[in-house]
């Protein structure tokens, strides 16, 4: 297996911590979006099983306050789901050489993936969202105060700091005042999901704490392209660590049919 590559990408806003497992293949890359608390790190082994099961180079990397990448001391603006495609995607097309890309995505991270595929229509050509909101309900919501009140308890924040440094308090703040605050509480993706025109593949645990299966059921409908929602039984919001061989093969089953 080829050793994964540590790259500092230069933006106009700091500095993006990348990491890339290589594949000496001509498929078109997978780009992966992480969730609101997480960071390459985070995804643990998955890219490289990824990589290896579907022969296609995968390439993660820490948003702007996130894991290795420089801080920021804004709060998150109401659009950051769509701007991360929109503003930072472009960015990592063009520092690596990208033409075509898939574009995968968990939680939140899924939501960016989404909007990377309706901004790029001509480059992505396909999509997979895992644990993805498509909207806000109870149980998102229930979800991230039930997170909020744990991560007040001594030294429970101190759960993030190996993974972002002194940048844990203000991650952890971005995910929940964010998401709780009355400006988010209609945010939604179905303007942007009738966009979608590459295949999608929308995988969600039926046990998520953080959004019932109507989240993936709700995202494979709207789109214009194909798709297909999996609700995996028994899963929570995390099935590429839940199961991980389970995720990849479904994945790289889902990628053996896309035409590029």
């Amino acid at each position: 297996m080829t050793e994964p590559q540590d790259h500092m990408l230069t933006t106009p806003h700091g500095k993006l911590f990348v990491r890339v497992w290589p594949q000496e293949s001509d498929l078109a890359p997978i780009i992966l979006f992480h969730d609101s608390i997480g960071s390459v790190e985070l995804w643990r082994s998955f890219p490289a099983s990824l990589a290896e099961a579907t022969r296609r180079t995968v390439i993660a990397y820490d948003r702007l306050g996130f894991g290795k990448s420089d801080a920021r001391v804004d709060r998150l603006p109401l659009d950051f789901v769509g701007a991360e495609a929109r503003d930072t995607l472009p960015l990592l097309l063009d520092a690596f050489e990208i033409d075509d890309f898939i574009a995968m995505g968990h939680s939140v991270g899924g939501g960016m993936a989404i909007h990377a595929a309706a901004d790029f229509p001509e480059d992505c050509v396909a999509l997979i969202t895992e644990s993805a909101q498509g909207f806000i309900e109870e149980r998102l919501l229930d979800g991230i105060r039930a997170a909020k009140a744990e991560f007040a308890k001594d030294g429970q924040v101190e759960r993030l700091v190996k993974y972002h440094g002194d940048k844990a308090r203000w991650v952890l703040d971005a995910w929940t005042e964010t998401w709780l605050s009355p400006g988010f509480a209609t945010w939604n993706l179905d303007a942007v999901l009738p966009l979608v025109t590459c295949p999608l593949l929308a995988i969600h645990g039926e046990d998520d704490e953080y959004g019932s299966p109507d989240h993936a059921e709700r995202i494979a409908s709207m789109v214009a392209g194909e798709a297909s929602a999996v609700i995996l039984p028994g899963h929570r919001h995390i099935p590429h660590r839940e199961d991980e061989a389970a995720v990849v093969d479904l994945i790289a089953a889902f990628l053996d049919d896309i035409e590029e």
